[in-house]
């Protein structure tokens, strides 16, 4: 009888054990790893990821991965903890073939964020779903509000230099510039007057010495116009321009991203040459992808290919109510 008991006492232990280790398979495990993990805006992507965990129940599980070593040990992590699929943005597009490899031979699931996975021939990997940001449309938005603004304040525009704060090494960088070019040009803006200004680095410091030189081999412009990759790109040519005698009422810069330095640009009391920013939504890549990762992986249904996702333009004037929009 005791052996009976005993036996019945390791068949119910098996049991719970076996029904323990179903409802950890059952568990929807999502991994989501960003290239910059102390980036605001990666931060917020985490936020609204977060917020689509706790709707739907399912476990996520965040990651920074600053290079490829990085990226390949963080799937065998999600692969370790049993979790089915991830979102990624990588620190390098070109490692497109190795992630793509990764997730295979671990059995999980793989959407981009951000920035495009490409294979060996810098072709889009299209069979990776793919949520991003439409750079050569916000581009547009930017030139398009660099000229409506030039034109109100009566510029004559063969006295405005634009300085286009270049990084083209990534190609998001280019398509932003590109987008931003043609819509000043089709505004009438004359393309001789754009100064092309490259940047070592994605950063301030760098911008501030590309836009310097750009200001000081063409004096013959009275007013400045600037644009780049982001906020840090025209806060660069900003304070360049400032720093040759420019004041707010002779230069309007449009960034990209809607940073933390572009509100403490409208905070302060006296306006700058920082007119505005074309903010872009951490909200839809961090909840969106997240939701749809969630689908995809519990109910089958997979994500569209490719969603491209636009901004809106913010300046001192209606940055509360745009951030409020935007979801933020």
């Amino acid at each position: 009888m005791k052996q009976f008991r005993t036996l019945l006492g390791t068949v119910g232990l098996s049991l719970a054990l076996l029904g323990g280790a179903a409802h950890a398979a059952d568990e929807v495990k999502i991994g989501f790893l960003v290239k910059q993990a102390e980036e605001p805006w990666f931060q917020d992507e985490w936020k609204f990821a977060e917020q689509a965990a706790r709707e739907k129940g399912f476990k996520l599980v965040k990651i920074g991965v600053p290079s490829g070593d990085k990226v390949l040990t963080a799937i065998d992590n999600l692969a370790a903890q049993h979790a089915q699929g991830f979102i990624i943005c990588v620190p390098d597009v070109k490692l497109g073939p190795a992630v793509v490899a990764k997730a295979k031979q671990s059995n999980l699931k793989v959407m981009t964020v951000d920035d495009r996975l490409v294979d060996g021939s810098g072709k889009p990997i299209e069979a990776v779903p793919h949520m991003g940001i439409s750079a050569y449309k916000i581009g547009e938005q930017v030139g398009a509000a660099l000229a409506e603004e030039a034109k109100k304040r009566g510029w004559n525009l063969a006295e405005v230099g634009a300085i286009r704060i270049a990084y083209d090494q990534l190609p998001t960088a280019k398509e932003r510039t590109d987008g931003a070019i043609a819509a000043l040009t089709a505004a009438g803006f004359p393309k001789a007057n754009i100064i092309n200004a490259p940047q070592a680095k994605t950063d301030t410091e760098n911008a501030f010495n590309a836009a310097n030189i750009a200001i000081t081999q063409n004096p013959k412009f009275k007013h400045w116009l600037a644009f780049g990759l982001n906020d840090e790109a025209v806060l660069g040519a900003v304070r360049a321009a400032e720093g040759q005698g420019a004041k707010a009422d002779n230069m309007i810069g449009v960034g990209i991203g809607g940073s933390q330095s572009a509100l403490n640009e409208f905070a302060k009391n006296e306006k700058t040459g920082f007119f505005g920013t074309v903010l872009i939504s951490p909200k839809r890549h961090g909840y969106e992808t997240t939701l749809n990762m969630y689908e995809w992986i519990k109910n089958g249904k997979a994500p569209e290919k490719l969603i491209l996702t636009s901004g809106k333009l913010m300046t001192r004037d209606n940055a509360a109510a745009v951030k409020k929009e935007m979801g933020l």
